[in-house]
C-alpha cells in the first residue's frame, strides 16, 4: 500500500511547509522538530495497521475494556539525516527497540553513483515488523539495499518504509523491488536533478539538521 500524508488536509501540511521554506529551514531546531512531528504523523498512521489485542485496564474506579497493540515494531533508521525523523517514531512507539544503518553514496568518475553499506546494528528481526525509517526517498536504492540485506538475513512478519519527501522515481522503484513493503510517505515530487536530489524538495536534510559536512 501506499501512504501519502499530504494528500490529507491536516496540520501536518504546515510541518512539510516549514521543512520545504528557505528562510524558516534556518531555525535549525524547529527543523529538527518538524522532521519529528512527521515522524509522529506516519506512526500514527502505520500504527494502525499493527495487530491488536483485547486487555482489561483496573482504574481507581472499576475496570476498562482496551485493546492495545500485540506487537511491538522495531524502528530502523539510516544514518544521520534519519535521526530527528526516527526520534518521532520513537516518541510514538515508546517500546520499540531500533536498528540503525550507516550508509552513502559513492560517486564513479561518469557522475553515477553506488550505495556501500558500512554497518548495521540491529537486534533479531525474525518474525518482527520492521520500519524503515529514512528523511528522503529519491532514487530509492539505498531503501532497497538495506531492506535487501536485511531480509537476506531475517524472516520479517512486515515491512513498512517510511520518508518525509519522496521522489514519484524513487517510490516506482521500492515499490517494484520490494512488492511486501509498504509506503508512507509526507509528499512525493515529480522531478530529480541529474545528482538524484529531488525537486522541489526541501534541500540536504542531513545539514540542516545538523550542520553542514566536510
Amino acid at each position: 500500500m501506499l501512504f501519502i500524508l499530504n494528500n490529507i488536509n491536516s496540520v501536518c501540511n504546515q510541518y512539510l511547509a516549514e521543512l520545504r521554506d528557505a528562510e524558516t529551514q534556518q531555525d535549525r531546531m524547529r527543523f529538527r522538530r518538524n522532521l519529528e512531528r512527521i515522524g509522529e504523523a506516519l506512526a500514527y498512521e502505520i500504527s494502525k495497521k499493527l495487530k491488536y489485542d483485547a486487555v482489561e485496564v483496573q482504574t481507581p474506579l472499576g475496570i476498562a475494556q482496551l485493546n492495545v497493540p500485540a506487537e511491538i515494531p522495531v524502528l530502523c533508521t539510516i544514518l544521520r539525516a534519519g535521526l530527528p525523523f526516527h526520534q518521532g517514531f520513537m516518541n510514538m512507539f515508546d517500546r520499540s527497540p531500533s536498528a540503525f544503518v550507516t550508509a552513502h553514496r559513492k560517486t564513479k568518475k561518469t557522475g553515477s553513483f553506488i550505495i556501500e553499506i558500512e554497518h548495521i546494528s540491529t537486534p533479531n528481526l525474525d518474525g518482527k515488523t520492521l520500519i524503515l525509517i529514512d528523511t528522503m526517498l529519491a532514487t530509492g536504492q539505498s531503501v532497497v539495499q538495506v531492506c535487501k540485506e536485511l531480509l537476506g538475513q531475517y524472516q520479517l512478519a512486515s515491512l513498512h518504509v517510511a520518508a518525509v519527501i519522496a521522489s514519484a522515481e524513487g517510490v516506482e522503484h521500492v515499490r517494484a523491488n520490494l512488492p511486501m513493503a509498504n509506503l508512507w510517505i509526507g509528499a512525493i515530487d515529480e522531478e530529480m536533478t541529474s545528482k538524484s536530489y529531488i525537486v522541489p524538495g526541501l534541500g540536504d536534510a542531513g545539514d540542516l539538521a545538523f550542520g553542514e559536512k566536510v
